[in-house]
């Protein structure tokens, strides 16, 4: 969401510009602690509703539910029981602790505190704690446990003589509280058990600093909810504990029968905690309020119940008065009975009102309309128990409260209405919403008074903080002399009938231009618009007069005074000492007291007091409207830190400087903008130092900081000049820094520019470092391309060296086994043809000569000789071909001369065995190979006579050749 700026300073953090900061800059900020360690909200840097929310999200989900903020404390409802938080073994380490504020932070952190502060007489030795929230946030209970730590320490600091004197006064003290939300507290939409009156209770010392009693004085009971619940809403607790814990006898003393209905008693059927009749009575006996009293109190409240089931029809005759409904005439005679009232004068006060009029104070008496007699019923109701709730606070402070010379200084706890906005506003969220306006103010005047204090500490000046009050809207409400209250109360003056559309128009004209007041223009019904601190509201003027007038018939007065009550009888005299304010309007023409002039008084007088004592501020939140444990609803939260204040405190932060970085922090975040200017030294230490260099403290760590510390802020001027637009040249000469004595304060703008310039620099070390890295990548690739090179050649010669050396031992290998077979062949073969020179060839049988020419004869002699040659030769893919090619078979085999067409015979290859030439032959011999690996080998020569033999003879199947 986007904030609106304070004095030119955007106070959000969710603009675009600043949304580029990124979470480096937020860990910075928060000096990289995690957020739900962070006990204190100042120390959230910077400080925006973002990173308010985030810190307190973070520290609930964590289970931590108290945060300071400066001099507040920020309390959220864990909407759970924690026993452990609120141990008296926790109170006590809060009180004997040394400096307790170094604790985590607590309710009894700022119970302690006070108490020292009164302890060490500190003008103004009186303290106050405002006690503030919307209802269901915890302050009733915020103020429980504190009474419950002030009474615990008046135990533990009185003397042995004085201890039984401390624990009555604890006790007493203790015992007015559940009494006090037994008759002023009731069940809202928005929490169980709502304080519908603020109260201020003032717990008084002696010079000893010892509790010796305590006084409560209260504002703005809600008298109008005894006649007048809102749906799913119920009355006071007390109606609900005497219907459901009253004995048998009580009920039947009190005409409060089991199961009846009371129009004025909606929801019976919710059973709440705080319905514990038992506590109320005990409570009661400890104050002293008897048996008898209290039983006097019960039946005057069944009473009111009965009469609130007195209903009246409209009458035919307006001469007449109203009829009573048939349901009604015993709810009548319960009621006088109970109230000890005449039935009959009763029922004529409801029904006919009594006008004086002249100057001999006539009486005219003159029938009620059905709303008229419903009104005086009402008004009946709420004067008996707004008398009854000022007697009860009265006897309270009368057993509790000391004699004023037996104390000397207090400490008062205020718990008030918070903020209140809803569809339908009266009078009622006026005043309230006026009591925090006045609120508001006081505490943004001791806010502003803690942060001069730091910056004066730091040796800054004050007069350039600038923020806007909320003085502009109280003079809309109260100023003079025209404000909204006092046309109110004009119109309460005048006798004449008041009209809602005229209030309006009255309003609007009399306070136009106003900046604190609107108009809602699509209202249908007669408003106005009030913008306060924490929002607009829209106020209706419908029954605004009637409600400031409340006026109280003096019939009515006159009927109470003739009860035959003990009790009724003590709240309205028959001869009272001071006239009522009934009487007195009746007797002359002075101004009536209005419901917003008496709380204008008392407002006054509350403030007179405040103003007088050192305030502390506990804002109480509710983290989700169904009062769920672990669960935190930012948009809720942030309604409630607006109504409470923080919102306005956080503006005005972002006003003077939010940001605050220690020096350390400082200068190893910004150091790096010493690199756009490294010898730029100016003489404008003035322009950034609040003070001059000797007044600087000079321990070594800040004194090693201070040259790197001036050296980043003489950047500064550049970076602005670099930042100033051409149509704003005076923003070249403001430097929205100061540098402290232990602090650097700036704004947010300061920090954006300063960021701009961090980013510079860094993205100039990035083009650096990247430039360089590329360098240093494509250097380190061409080294590794040349390696690789030398690796890929060094592989080739060592695998081509390898196959060389291979192929030459297999070559070897080859030579040598030729070689040892030729020379073996030719052993063989020389061998074989001396043993055919030995022996001549004879001439076979049967065969047939040839003559061959002399050519060939000769070549045929050669291949005799040479035979195992001419075998290769005719083996070989390429040689003699043809006829020569079957001379040399012809020599090699030894074959009879003859034609060499009888030699061609018809290969047999599949005849059974084979022969051998060397030796007689036995029988068939078969191969066991299927195809001889010569090529003439399946060719069967004529057998020769001359019986040649041979180591390598080709062993020739038996069968003759067939001539052809």
């Amino acid at each position: 969401m986007m904030l609106q700026q304070v004095n030119g300073h955007s106070s959000g953090s969710e603009t675009p510009g600043k949304a580029s900061l990124g979470e480096d800059l937020q860990e910075f900020l928060g000096q990289e602690a995690p957020l739900h360690q962070l006990d204190d909200l100042t120390k959230v840097n910077p400080v925006t509703l973002k990173t308010v929310l985030r810190c307190l999200q973070a520290r609930y989900m964590a289970d931590i539910f108290y945060t300071n903020a400066g001099c507040t404390l920020v309390a959220l409802n864990p909407f759970k029981p924690i026993p452990q938080l609120y141990s008296p073994e926790l109170m006590q380490e809060y009180h004997a602790a040394p400096q307790p504020q170094k604790l985590k932070p607590h309710i009894f952190t700022v119970g302690e505190q006070t108490y020292r502060n009164v302890k060490s007489l500190t003008e103004p030795v009186n303290q106050s704690i405002v006690v503030s929230g919307e209802s269901g946030a915890g302050k009733t209970w915020t103020s429980r446990s504190l009474m419950k730590f002030y009474a615990m320490m008046a135990a533990s600091s009185a003397s042995c003589e004085n201890h039984k004197i401390a624990e009555r006064i604890e006790q007493r003290i203790l015992n007015s509280n559940p009494i006090m939300e037994a008759f002023g507290n009731a069940c809202t939409l928005r929490n169980n058990n709502s304080s519908r009156f603020g109260k201020f209770i003032q717990l008084q010392l002696n010079r000893a600093q010892q509790m010796t009693g305590a006084a409560v004085q209260t504002y703005l009971l809600e008298k109008t909810r005894v006649a007048c619940q809102a749906s799913n809403e119920r009355n006071f607790h007390i109606f609900y504990q005497i219907c459901k814990g009253a004995t048998k006898d009580e009920r039947l003393q009190w005409h409060l029968p089991e199961g009846a209905a009371f129009s004025w008693l909606p929801n019976p059927e919710r059973t709440l905690e705080e319905d514990c009749f038992e506590v109320t009575r005990e409570a009661m006996v400890h104050l002293g309020i008897d048996t008898p009293t209290q039983n006097n109190i019960f039946k005057v409240l069944a009473g009111l119940l009965h009469l609130g089931n007195i209903w009246f029809a409209d009458s035919e005759d307006e001469a007449q008065p109203c009829q009573l409904m048939d349901n009604a005439k015993y709810s009548v005679r319960t009621t006088a009975l109970l109230l000890q009232l005449p039935e009959d004068i009763l029922l004529e006060t409801l029904q006919i009102r009594t006008i004086r009029a002249g100057r001999q104070q006539q009486v005219f008496r003159k029938p009620c309309s059905r709303a008229e007699c419903d009104t005086r019923r009402d008004c009946l109701a709420k004067l008996i128990y707004a008398r009854l709730f000022d007697w009860v606070v009265s006897v309270i402070n009368s057993s509790i409260c000391a004699d004023s010379d037996s104390w000397t200084a207090f400490i008062g706890l205020l718990d008030v209405y918070g903020f209140e906005s809803f569809p339908d506003n009266s009078l009622e969220q006026l005043c309230i919403n006026y009591a925090n306006e006045k609120l508001q103010q006081h505490f943004v005047a001791h806010y502003l008074r803690a942060q001069q204090e730091e910056y004066t500490i730091e040796g800054l000046e004050w007069s350039f903080v600038n923020y806007q009050d909320n003085q502009t809207c109280l003079d809309l409400i109260e100023g003079s002399p025209i404000s909204i209250c006092s046309l109110i109360n004009e119109e309460c003056r005048l006798n004449r009938p008041s009209s809602a559309a005229q209030l309006q128009t009255r309003i609007e004209s009399a306070l136009a231009g106003r900046p604190c007041l609107g108009h809602n223009k699509f209202s249908q019904e007669p408003s106005f618009v009030v913008v306060h601190f924490a929002g607009p509201v829209r106020y209706h003027t419908a029954g605004l007069v009637e409600k400031n007038k409340d006026p109280v018939p003096p019939e009515l007065t006159g009927l109470l005074q003739e009860s035959q009550d003990p009790l009724l009888m003590m709240l309205f005299p028959a001869n009272p000492k001071e006239k009522t304010q009934e009487e007195l309007t009746g007797q002359s023409r002075a101004p009536a007291l209005t419901v917003v002039s008496k709380f204008k008084a008392s407002l006054d007088q509350l403030l007179q007091v405040l103003h007088s004592t050192t305030p502390h501020y506990i804002r109480c939140i509710k983290p989700n409207s169904q009062s769920q444990p672990q669960t935190f609803l930012q948009e809720e939260v942030l309604s409630q830190l607006e109504a409470c204040g923080l919102v306005e405190t956080i503006h005005i932060s972002a006003a003077g400087f939010p940001i605050r970085v220690s020096h350390q922090n400082f200068v190893e975040r910004y150091k790096l903008l010493r690199r756009l200017h490294p010898h730029s030294f100016s003489g404008c230490h003035s322009l950034y130092l609040a003070k001059g260099p000797s007044e600087w403290p000079l321990y070594t760590q800040e004194a090693a900081l201070q040259p790197l510390l001036q050296d980043i802020l003489h950047t500064l001027p550049a970076l602005i000049r670099i930042a100033a637009t051409p149509n704003d040249p005076a923003e070249a000469t403001q430097v929205p820094l100061y540098c402290g004595r232990t602090k650097v304060f700036m704004t947010d703008s300061m920090l954006e520019l300063l960021e701009c310039g961090r980013a510079q620099v860094l993205e100039q070390c990035a083009l650096c470092i990247q430039c360089s890295w590329r360098r240093h990548r494509l250097r380190k690739q061409e080294r590794q391309r040349r390696a690789a090179m030398l690796i890929q050649a060094a592989i080739r010669s060592w695998l081509t060296r390898k196959h060389i050396r291979r192929l030459h031992v297999a070559a070897t290998v080859i030579k040598r086994a030729w070689h040892k077979w030729r020379i073996r062949m030719a052993f063989l073969a020389s061998k074989e043809l001396d043993d055919v020179e030995e022996k001549p060839r004879p001439q076979a049988p049967g065969s047939q000569s040839f003559s061959l020419p002399p050519a060939q004869r000769g070549l045929l002699g050669a291949i005799i000789h040479l035979w195992p040659l001419g075998l290769v030769l005719a083996n070989s893919a390429v040689g003699v071909q043809g006829f020569q090619r079957k001379l040399v078979v012809h020599a090699c085999l030894r074959l009879p001369s003859g034609s060499p067409s009888n030699i061609i015979q018809t290969p047999q290859q599949h005849q059974a065995g084979v022969t051998s030439i060397r030796a007689v032959p036995q029988g068939s011999i078969k191969f066991h190979c299927r195809k001889s690996p010569l090529q003439y080998a399946d060719i069967c020569p004529e057998s020769s006579s001359s019986g040649v033999t041979g180591l390598n003879q080709i062993l020739l199947e038996r069968h003759r050749p067939t001539h052809v």
